[in-house]
């Protein structure tokens, strides 16, 4: 099971990665006037379950042959739980800012709101830094914004609350009635010491920092573990057994590196879904507060992860064919079904560069390689010459040249130069999307056979491990990679300047963008 921010994806996998079965359901997004993105847990289950029923009906495995059911899913989240294990009112997901001034104020509490180091009390700072890794998100992104927004704003919900999780593990509450987090997975609350892999723990000074009733946290279990088995109901709703295990969780990041094939040690895979972010695996801990990385237990236990995030990728694409190609407000023709490939056509047809349009995918802010909430999107450098095709190519263009920013950052704070990048993800559907991505990083992108069903393998591939049908070392060979596209030198000089213009769009206009949101949530 792959929760995506617009969906799940539901697949049967055999126990070497191969995809017998898959299909796909749309989950909506819930938009508050006051920075909120929140979806609705009970919404999550029903697809999931709607999807498990057809993949299971389908004569490519008996329902009797499944061994584990794993789950990965969009993750720094949050779901409210009740001793009952019902979930409490809407998620508040990963794109939910709503918590910013409540961090801001737990984070520099000490000095009374004054910042010192980049907004932290220097001593909050240090240890977070020591002990996590990270830090929680300024612009309350997170588990912590989100725990302060509902303790400020609805401190009903949280006094009835029994337990925060993270989506993914809220999705293993479902299944087997444990409420658990992983290590990896409880990385999003900024509690844990995750100094030592193997003996991942709560941290008691931490959990009084993010001002969380330490009760009100789940039980944590080693990556790569058996939660539990199915319960009755869950069994019944799904279609299955109550022998099959139910496997630790991941997130999305960690699931896609896994199906990417990208387990060895600074092997660098980009995803490109919803949002995207250009990872690879590292055996060390770290953190570059300044460009918002650092590295986090992964999905691969005893490994870190290079985070990096960028909030708006695939969904540039999908947002400008729903709102200004073929919106739905009675001035044009409907949306056709393949909207998507009319646009790679489109955009094909335009030569690199846009001539000189410059798209800046910001539309719901930014987090690596700078963590900005209030920055916005756009289209500069337009004309009476340009069109809508210009505008459809740099869209693609604009993706690219925020990933080409990620990579430098995720270069240097790994402190090598990838020599490859393998793509994963919805975008890696896309010939011109991938052959744009080698063009503009200046790295050859592998480009993986199903790309858009990696999370679903990978969490497929990581409990074939943890029940001892596969070596970790088996992973990489088990991913088939389709296509390898080559950097088209000739497009080097204008990607190189349209990459410098993003880059002093961002530093030239942030003030404005800060003023214009903070006005925006104000009225």
């Amino acid at each position: 099971m792959d929760l995506g921010t617009g969906g799940p994806k539901v697949a049967v996998v055999t126990t070497d990665g191969v995809v017998l079965a898959h299909t796909t359901r749309t989950c909506d997004l819930v938009f508050t006037p006051d920075d909120g993105v929140e979806q609705d847990p009970a919404a999550w289950w029903k697809a999931i379950v709607d999807g498990a029923r057809e993949v299971l009906a389908d004569d490519a495995v008996a329902a009797d042959r499944v061994v584990a059911v794993a789950v990965t899913s969009q993750w720094m989240g949050t779901v409210a739980v009740d001793e009952h294990g019902e979930h409490l009112g809407n998620a508040l997901i990963w794109m939910d800012a709503r918590g910013a001034p409540h961090v801001r104020q737990l984070v520099s509490g000490r000095l009374g709101g004054r910042a010192s180091v980049a907004g932290y009390d220097p001593v909050k700072l240090r240890s977070w830094l020591r002990l996590t890794g990270g830090v929680p998100s300024l612009s309350g992104k997170d588990p912590v914004g989100h725990i302060a927004w509902i303790r400020h704003n609805e401190p009903e919900r949280y006094a009835a609350t029994k337990v925060f999780l993270d989506v993914p593990d809220y999705l293993n509450l479902r299944l087997c009635g444990r409420a658990s987090a992983s290590f990896d997975t409880a990385v999003g609350f900024w509690a844990t010491d995750n100094r030592d892999l193997g003996a991942v723990r709560w941290d008691e000074q931490l959990v009084s920092w993010i001002d969380v009733d330490p009760t009100k946290l789940p039980d944590l279990l080693p990556t790569g573990s058996v939660v539990g088995t199915l319960t009755p109901e869950a069994a019944e709703e799904l279609g299955l057994g109550t022998d099959v295990s139910v496997v630790t969780a991941t997130g999305d990041t960690a699931s896609a590196a896994i199906g990417a094939g990208t387990v060895r040690d600074l092997d660098a895979h980009l995803y490109v879904g919803t949002s995207s972010w250009l990872s690879c695996h590292t055996p060390t801990k770290r953190t570059d507060l300044r460009n918002n990385i650092t590295s986090l237990p992964a999905g691969v236990p005893g490994r870190y992860w290079v985070a990096t995030e960028q909030d708006t990728a695939g969904k540039c694409l999908t947002w400008l064919a729903e709102n200004v190609l073929y919106p739905d407000d009675g001035l044009g023709p409907p949306m056709p079904p393949d909207v998507l490939e009319r646009c790679n056509e489109v955009a094909a047809r335009v030569p690199a560069g846009s001539n000189g349009v410059v798209f800046t995918p910001w539309l719901n802010g930014e987090r690596t390689p700078v963590d900005d909430h209030t920055i916005r999107a756009g289209w500069h450098h337009l004309g009476l010459t340009t069109t809508r095709a210009d505008l459809v190519r740099a869209t693609f263009e604009g993706v690219a040249l925020n990933a080409r920013w990620m990579l430098e950052a995720a270069e240097r704070f790994s402190r090598t130069r990838f020599e490859h990048v393998t793509f994963v993800g919805g975008g890696a559907r896309s010939e011109l999307w991938c052959q744009i991505m080698a063009d503009v990083l200046d790295r050859p992108i592998r480009q993986v056979a199903d790309p858009v069903l990696a999370n679903v393998r990978g969490a497929a591939l990581s409990a074939a491990v943890t029940l001892g049908h596969l070596r970790w070392p088996d992973v990489e060979g088990a991913v088939t990679i389709n296509h390898t596209y080559r950097p088209d030198r000739a497009h080097r000089a204008v990607y190189d300047e349209h990459f410098a213009a993003l880059v002093a769009i961002y530093r030239k206009n942030r003030g404005i963008h800060r003023r214009l949101t903070t006005h925006a949530a104000d009225s």
